[in-house]
């Protein structure tokens, strides 16, 4: 089989791969058409509405809900779908969207803004499956960890610039002109995504594609996690992540006024801290990616994720909190890569796209659940004690690895699949 024999033959340096080097400058474009469209909406429905809460929290839902919704359906659809050309569809109808975003503010009512983050959080859950897809066919797995930290580092660059991005494309020209960045940015990662090798044929999956539904495939992906050992542990991994993450999620602020005794804009440097680290560990991990497994990664990261939660809500010290912040960041990329790594590794090519959308709402869901929830907690509970609650759980999801830490990937694929199947060792 064509993809099996590409990924087999001897690994080359990432960046002399044609797919990596064209997903890489692809994702730039596409941060950059996120993170002005996250923060400049941000500041224009603030400015419209004079910070009406509701208005603003109306943001998160419709950039989170999608997420959860289309998940599931979008990883069926990527399975069956070229994931070239469904990348480059997903793009450029997001750029069609936000033009149209531009046209309805410039002639219309302003509350459409809402729908330029809508449309492009539900395409993205069809492009990210492909992605992942296409990493399984083009990058030798022995260059797969590395490449998901050079990724997370990308995601940390504009973690620590996207914010003043999008607040400065405000600012300095506007709404209107923002949202034609957006659009434009959209619009030139679609062309980038032509440079892709063209999308191969899967003979050995035509037939049951052709044969069964969208329902029975996503059927076929909640079987393929149940009876995998490995996607089975990560998912109810996830679901602890998602919970930990999504309680605390909304509180910084509270431990920024109530627990350092600061004005709320230090916030700011807290999550400058958490992004120049998490910069910095993507890079840290890249360098020794061939040496630790994704397991023992993903396990390591959590654990110490748990203890920076818990100390920062008991902490009253602003340079304890900044450390243990820094700490946070700088092994957030292990979890991060750790994950996406052992999906690639434990799932075979045709079900990729089924699994991510299996496995991401079980993060998703239990964040939002919490955050919504988080509020409520306040009232009822002290600060210390939802951080701690939030840790100890977030070390109940490290505990759980603990019995996949006998599992490595095989030296050779799947024939069949082009999988790298787990094995005991």
């Amino acid at each position: 089989m064509a993809n099996s024999a590409s990924v087999q033959s001897a690994p080359v340096s990432l960046f002399k791969n044609k797919f990596y080097q064209t997903i890489l400058i692809s994702n730039i474009f596409l941060q950059i058409g996120i993170w002005v469209r996250n923060f400049a909406i941000l500041m224009f429905v603030t400015d419209q509405t004079n910070s009406d809460p509701l208005a603003i929290s109306l943001i998160s839902v419709v950039e989170f809900a999608p997420i959860f919704v289309f998940s599931f359906i979008g990883g069926a659809f990527a399975d069956r779908w070229r994931p070239k050309r469904t990348m480059i569809w997903c793009d450029f109808l997001s750029a069609v969207s936000v033009f149209a975003v531009l046209l309805t503010l410039l002639y219309g009512s302003w509350e459409s803004v809402y729908l330029a983050t809508f449309v492009s959080a539900i395409l993205s859950q069809f492009s990210q499956p492909s992605v992942m897809k296409l990493f399984k066919q083009h990058v030798h797995p022995d260059k797969v960890q590395q490449g998901m930290a050079l990724f997370q580092s990308l995601i940390a660059i504009f973690m620590v610039m996207g914010p003043s991005l999008g607040i400065f494309a405000y600012h300095q020209f506007g709404i209107h002109l923002s949202i034609g960045v957006m659009g434009v940015a959209f619009l030139l990662s679609a062309l980038v995504l032509f440079r892709l090798p063209a999308d191969e044929e899967e003979h050995n999956t035509s037939k049951e594609k052709k044969g069964s539904s969208i329902l029975q495939e996503l059927r076929d992906g909640f079987r393929y996690v149940w009876q995998s050992p490995i996607l089975k542990v990560l998912g109810v991994a996830f679901a602890i992540a998602g919970f930990a993450i999504g309680t605390i999620q909304t509180l910084g602020l509270f431990l920024v006024t109530e627990r350092l005794g600061q004005d709320k804009e230090f916030l700011q440097y807290l999550l400058m801290v958490n992004g120049v680290a998490m910069l910095i560990g993507g890079g840290v991990i890249m360098t020794l990616s061939r040496k630790i497994r994704p397991q023992i990664l993903l396990a390591f990261g959590t654990a110490v994720s748990a203890i920076c939660i818990i100390g920062m809500g008991w902490s009253n010290s602003i340079s304890l909190t900044l450390f243990l912040q820094f700490l946070n960041g700088l092994t957030f990329p292990c979890i991060q890569i750790g994950i996406n790594t052992l999906i690639l590794q434990s799932t075979e090519q045709s079900y990729v796209g089924r699994v991510n959308g299996v496995l991401s709402p079980m993060f998703m869901g239990m964040m939002v659940i919490m955050m919504s929830l988080a509020g409520v907690m306040k009232k009822l509970f002290p600060l210390v004690g939802i951080y701690s609650m939030a840790g100890i759980v977030m070390l109940v999801g490290a505990i759980i690895l603990i019995p996949i830490f006998k599992y490595k990937p095989a030296a050779t694929l799947d024939s069949s699949h082009g999988a790298a199947a787990p094995q005991i060792h």
